[in-house]
């Protein structure tokens, strides 16, 4: 009976303690610790910005990869990181309904969303149910400007990129007769309206605004309207899948004009797309040249080496959002988002891309942008404005 009844107690004893137990002290089982860590993943997977959309989700993934490989612990616990990726088709109706299916999933960040036009209303539902969400390419001004504690990004923004091309097109390009055209999305808006300012804050002249769609391919009777106006240059904001048919249809109508894109045009699929036209053409990147930050050489090969295709465009910043996140996880203690978003926010990160903190917007500090141009049909580096680097013009 004693027996009994001390065995009783013991269970008794042992089911308070593990019932008393808060996540971050559950014990091992076998010495396998059970954190789970879901990172939730978005990005254009299907239609014309696939191509950037599969960049972005194969640097999320390698980072993911990485982690679980070198053993993160969490809290005093190994956890085991788990990738939950979505395709909101860089349309923003599609974001919101992913958005709200990873806060479904109880993940625990946001990698994420590639577009600006897509970031913006699902940064909304995440900050909606205290998810943080680091964006590695939504360059938008308007997303950090929202005043979301949830929102993040790990490259500079349009206000700066815009800012940096106008300057660019006016002192160093000399041109003095402007003509843009947008495509309406968030991002192709916001970064001509800030090329916009810039350029007339220079003293040169915008000599029309025209627009466009983010899934339109035939230019032929804007350009025609614009070639009236004998514009020393035109500016695209939007992405490369317009950008391409644009460059083609510049040169068969004969427009002897410079063309100036920003991030969305840098891509070697412009490059292989475009063909000759695509000489000359000049864009930007919010940050350094890759091989100018402090990991780009050794992530590019490992990247090549893994995927079999040259990087796109933002997956360096993707695998740095990754880890970023991970580290505010390690110095809460806890993947919690709730008590790692304060650590996320004044976070001090050495990456592959940068050294990454945030300003009180979510917006990284001291932002680089560099100017590149389309030279013997490769994207070669001209200017980089801001950062810890500087390259001349040539």
């Amino acid at each position: 009976m004693l027996h009994n009844q001390s065995s009783l107690l013991l269970a008794a004893l042992s089911f308070v303690f593990l019932t008393a137990c808060s996540e971050s002290e559950k014990p091992m089982v076998n010495g396998i610790d059970d954190l789970v860590v879901k990172i939730g993943a978005v990005a254009p997977l299907t239609g014309p910005q696939a191509h950037i959309g599969k960049d972005n989700e194969n640097g999320t993934r390698m980072a993911i990869e990485d982690a679980n490989n070198r053993g993160v612990v969490i809290g005093g616990r190994k956890a085991r990181f788990e990738l939950i990726s979505e395709d909101d088709q860089a349309d923003p109706k599609t974001a919101t309904i992913v958005a709200q299916k990873l806060v479904d999933a109880k993940v625990n960040g946001v990698i994420g969303h590639l577009n600006s036009g897509t970031s913006i209303p699902a940064s909304r539902i995440y900050s909606d149910n205290g998810i943080p969400q680091i964006s590695p390419s939504a360059t938008a001004v308007s997303y950090t400007a929202q005043g979301l504690k949830t929102a993040f990004r790990v490259m500079s923004n349009d206000g700066q990129q815009g800012k940096t091309l106008g300057e660019f097109a006016v002192n160093t390009l000399h041109a003095k007769k402007i003509a843009v055209i947008d495509d309406r999305s968030a991002y192709g808006q916001g970064l001509t309206d800030e090329f916009i300012k810039s350029v007339q804050a220079n003293g040169a002249q915008i000599v029309t605004r025209e627009y466009t769609t983010d899934k339109a391919v035939d230019f032929t009777a804007v350009l025609t309207s614009i070639k009236s106006k004998q514009p020393d240059l035109l500016f695209f904001g939007g992405m490369d899948p317009q950008g391409v048919p644009m460059a083609k249809q510049l040169k068969a109508l004969g427009l002897n004009v410079k063309f100036m894109m920003g991030d969305g045009g840098y891509t070697p699929k412009l490059l292989d797309l475009a063909g000759d036209a695509a000489d000359g053409i000049y864009a930007s990147l919010p940050s350094l040249p890759l091989q100018q930050m402090p990991g780009g050489k050794d992530f590019s090969q490992r990247y090549e080496a893994k995927y079999k295709q040259p990087i796109q465009l933002y997956a360096p910043y993707c695998y740095d959002a990754v880890n970023v996140m991970i580290a505010a996880m390690q110095k809460a203690a806890s993947a919690d988002p709730r008590k790692y978003l304060p650590e996320l926010a004044k976070i001090t990160y050495n990456g592959v891309t940068a050294n990454i903190s945030f300003d009180e917007k979510g917006d990284i500090k001291g932002g680089a942008v560099t100017l590149y141009q389309v030279q013997q049909g490769k994207w070669q580096p001209l200017q980089t404005i801001g950062g810890n680097s500087a390259i001349s013009a040539h």
